[in-house]
Order: structure tokens, then sequence, then C-alpha cells
């Protein structure tokens, strides 16, 4: 069987992401500035910029704040480092999102700096649009072009930190409860231990095997573990 080190599985389980599904641990201050930014974005709002490592939820609270948004009739420009070709800026835009700037090439920079400068242009409506941004590092510490670089760290800048082992633990112990799922101490030690850590692919670990479990009648185990994936 395939090295399970650090596994993240892609099995397109993962919910719709959104503000409540966010487990908040100590990030709560940048989880309520988009929240309340997302209620009102009408109030020309002043650039955020959020970072921490991979697995901190960066991702999930930028598609958060975007499904908040659309859930308003809103529309907003997403970019990230598989958007080889960035569209131009649009007018129609609410607010622009860009993830992943510690990944962008140079023609992802050259777009990312247009859109930055057109969202906090007045619009017709003589407000300014909201940009959100992400990355692994703060502002200062991108390997950008310099005038995106400085513009990244123009506003509010949060970091945001990955939930504890004793965290992830307590959430994983609460959803499998949640699903009628017996997990054993060493079935999350395993899976803790051998897959990746953050909650988005520990979470869609899990519904997948509540799924198998159902599907061959069995308890939630190691040897279960392993013959899911082996029938993969």
């Amino acid at each position: 069987m395939a090295d399970m080190k650090q596994i993240a599985l892609d099995i397109g389980l993962a919910s719709v992401a959104s503000f409540s599904n966010f487990f908040t641990g100590s990030n709560e201050a940048a989880l309520k500035h988009l929240e309340m930014w997302a209620k009102a974005r009408l109030h020309a709002p002043v650039p955020t910029y959020i970072w921490g490592e991979p697995g901190s939820g960066k991702t999930h609270l930028l598609k958060a704040a975007s499904e908040a948004l659309h859930a308003q009739g809103a529309r907003v420009g997403w970019m990230d480092a598989s958007s080889l070709e960035p569209p131009e800026f649009n007018e129609s835009w609410s607010a622009v999102v860009m993830d992943e700037c510690h990944l962008y090439n140079t023609a992802q920079q050259q777009a990312a700096f247009s859109w930055f400068v057109n969202a906090l242009s007045t619009a017709d409506d003589g407000q300014a649009r909201w940009v959100l941004c992400a990355g692994d590092l703060p502002p200062s510490d991108l390997a950008l072009r310099e005038d995106l670089r400085t513009r990244l760290g123009w506003g509010h800048v949060f970091e945001l930190h990955a939930l504890s082992e004793l965290e992830r633990r307590s959430v994983l112990r609460a959803e499998a409860d949640a699903r009628g799922v017996f997990l054993s101490d060493d079935a999350m030690d395993f899976m803790l231990r051998r897959f990746s850590r953050d909650l988005s692919s520990l979470m869609q670990l899990l519904d997948k095997l509540d799924s198998y479990a159902l599907q061959t009648q069995r308890a939630v185990t190691i040897p279960l573990i392993k013959a899911m994936l082996e029938s993969e």
C-alpha cells in the first residue's frame, strides 16, 4: 500500500465553506472582522490580508466571505495560484478575493496589482470595493513585486493559527459523535498521524469513513481505514 504519511484526500465531500462551519480556535478576531464586513459591504472597506501556515483555514474564510457576498446578490472576483489566465478587473464586482498570494507568478502578480488598484478606486455608486487576500506569509515576507507586496500590507492584517492537537481531537470527537460514529482513540491517533491535519481534510476523511463503515457494516477502526484506502 502506498505511503500514507500526511495524505490529503481529494474525495469530493467538502461542504460549502461558511463562517458558521469554521472551527475558530484562537482566530476569533479574524472571523468576526470578516463577518462584520460581509454584512456591511456597502461601507467602503479597508483591504484585509490574512496569513498563516497551510491548514490554518485561510481558504475556508475567503470562500466563506465570497459565499456570504453571493448570498446578498453581489459579484466577486476570485483569483488563486491555479488561475493561469486571470481575467481583467470587472467593474460589476463588489469585491476581489485573492488566495495563495505567496505563489503568484509574474502574470498573476500583474493582475493582482490591477485588481487591487481598480477595486480601491471609487465606483459609480461612490464606494470602493473590498480587497480580501491571503497567503502563507506576512506581507513583508512575500516574494512579490514591491508595489503589490506593500499594498497587501496596507490595511487590516490577521495571522491565522492552526488548531492545536487537543482542539483537533475535540472537533473530531464531536463530529464523530454527531454522526453516531464511535471513533476509538487508536483510530483517531492513526488519522492524525497519517493524514493531513487540516480540519477540512479530516472532516472529509470522517465523512468517507462513515460512509464506508455503513457500507461494510463495520466499526471505524485502523483496519477499516486501511481497507478503505486499499479499495480506492
